[in-house]
């Protein structure tokens, strides 16, 4: 089963590393991805650019809007997603509590994916039936 992990990360905390802090901690996160992966758990992952270049939509008074910045202002960002293949919710706390951004002060969210293939298919049905009607 897949599981979407959030990383989230103090700003402050990781502005005051120095590059050598920063790169060491670069170095052991990295190679536990690399493990990850080798052993087929990491099904792809991205950093995020900072929360100052966000930009995020909503609707309002009848059409989209939008805001600079995150969401929400919290003290920690989200630094990026992995995409993690394991058996259960059990097996991907296991292997993300052994990542090495923990040690950090990093914070992981695990969720599971969502299947949509079913509400998918249904929605291609309906619109396959509308457009046979239209013509």
């Amino acid at each position: 089963m897949k599981y979407i992990c959030f990383g989230y990360y103090d700003k402050g905390k990781f502005d005051g590393m120095t590059e050598s802090e920063r790169d060491a901690m670069f170095d052991k996160c990295f190679e536990y991805d690399e493990h990850l992966r080798a052993n087929g758990y990491r099904a792809g992952g991205e950093a995020l650019q900072p929360s100052e270049t966000a930009l995020t939509l909503y609707w309002k008074n009848g059409k989209v809007a939008t805001t600079d910045g995150p969401y929400a202002e919290t003290k920690e960002q989200l630094g990026g997603i992995l995409v993690l293949e394991a058996r259960d919710m059990n097996h991907a706390v296991q292997l993300m509590a052994q990542h090495p951004a923990m040690t950090f002060g990093n914070i992981f969210e695990i969720r599971p994916v969502g299947d949509m293939s079913e509400i998918i298919e249904a929605s291609e049905q309906r619109r396959r039936k509308k457009t046979a009607r239209a013509s």
